[in-house]
């Protein structure tokens, strides 16, 4: 399930939910990313997203990790709008036979969202307001899936 929210979440609750009632699934791997203050830098963490078109891009990505990994099942959720640090912006879980598939599945998925899924990051701090670019390593992350 791909889901886009403007809502803060509870990843725990999105966890136990995710987990319920696998009897057979042997593993899973979740990931939880954060909000930063950037040292004083973010006031606010602005995300934004074409609605629609968004989710589809990481729905296609999301079976490839499916198909990849052998995957059970997977969920990713994310945030838009106006985010405070510390808040979660993402929650990834992912359900396989093994533990080695569902952590790689997670950090494959990551790595995606992190560097090619269509949003745009505005941070907002004491010195204005500007946008963010997926850092080097976040592209060389990626690469190591090519």
């Amino acid at each position: 399930m791909i889901t886009l929210t403007e809502q803060p979440f509870d990843p725990g609750a999105l966890l136990s939910a995710f987990a319920k009632g696998r009897r057979e699934t042997g593993a899973v791997a979740t990931f939880t990313g954060l909000a930063r203050a950037e040292d004083g830098e973010t006031a606010i963490l602005e995300l934004e997203a074409y609605p629609g078109f968004t989710e589809r891009e990481i729905a296609r990505i999301a079976e490839t990790a499916r198909t990849r990994f052998e995957l059970d099942d997977l969920t990713v959720t994310h945030r838009v709008g106006r985010i405070g640090p510390g808040e979660p912006i993402v929650f990834v879980a992912t359900a396989a036979s093994h533990r080695r598939a569902a952590f790689e599945a997670c950090d494959y998925l990551m790595d995606y969202l992190k560097s090619r899924a269509p949003f745009w990051k505005k941070q907002h701090g004491p010195g204005g307001a500007h946008w963010i670019e997926p850092r080097a390593q976040d592209h060389a992350d990626l690469a190591r899936w090519e």
